[in-house]
């Protein structure tokens, strides 16, 4: 099992939709780590850690979402040297970009 961490930062019509509620509850259903919060500039960004495949099952989550959800755009960066985490939750919105 080879464990990764990606930060992804989801674009398209994403808050107001319980995209953030979703991934948390896709995220802990996979058993990964990290957080998911709300950014100002309308993007949602994450923090995905866990097994290769489970992450890329949750990537392939992300570009779908909740059913109100739109994304049109996910950047992805495959983190080397971060903090883990030990299980997956909901930030406060972020203040920076």
């Amino acid at each position: 099992m080879t464990i990764v961490s990606c930060r992804l930062i989801i674009h398209g019509q994403v808050q107001g939709v319980g995209y953030r509620y979703s991934m948390a509850k896709a995220a802990q259903h996979l058993q990964l780590a990290g957080w998911v919060r709300n950014r100002l500039d309308a993007t949602v960004e994450a923090l995905i850690q866990g097994d290769r495949i489970r992450v890329e099952e949750l990537i392939a989550w992300a570009w779908r979402g909740p059913r109100a959800a739109v994304v049109s755009r996910i950047e992805i960066t495959e983190e080397v040297d971060g903090e883990t985490h030990a299980d997956f939750c909901q930030l406060p919105t972020s203040i920076g970009f």
